[in-house]
């Protein structure tokens, strides 16, 4: 995997219950498209309104075939209807690493 990507969402802290059951959508939705998913990282100690998503892909181009792909999806399309009725998500930022791993 070549390029990671880092998305670092600012969440409603009284609604992890709910980012929890978003992130469990999307993990198999990234893989069903060629990514690897590295997990969801949610509030312990700390902070209680930041969670962490890294998943990877080959390529850049690989990812935007991803974020175009998954526009159209049927299965993305009710993880993102998800997110949109319960608004658990107040922003979020990506960003895209290359990461090493040995």
């Amino acid at each position: 995997m070549n390029v990671t990507c880092h998305v670092k969402y600012i969440i409603n802290p009284d609604m992890i219950e709910e980012f929890e059951h978003y992130a469990q959508l999307w993990i198999p939705l990234v893989e069903k498209f060629g990514g690897q998913h590295h997990g969801y990282f949610l509030p312990s100690e700390g902070a209680n309104d930041i969670a962490l998503a890294l998943f990877s892909f080959p390529s850049l181009a690989d990812y935007e075939t991803y974020r175009n792909e998954s526009a159209n999806d049927a299965d993305c399309l009710v993880a993102f209807d998800y997110a949109k009725k319960h608004k658990f998500i107040l922003r979020y930022e990506r960003n895209f690493m290359r990461p090493i791993l040995n």
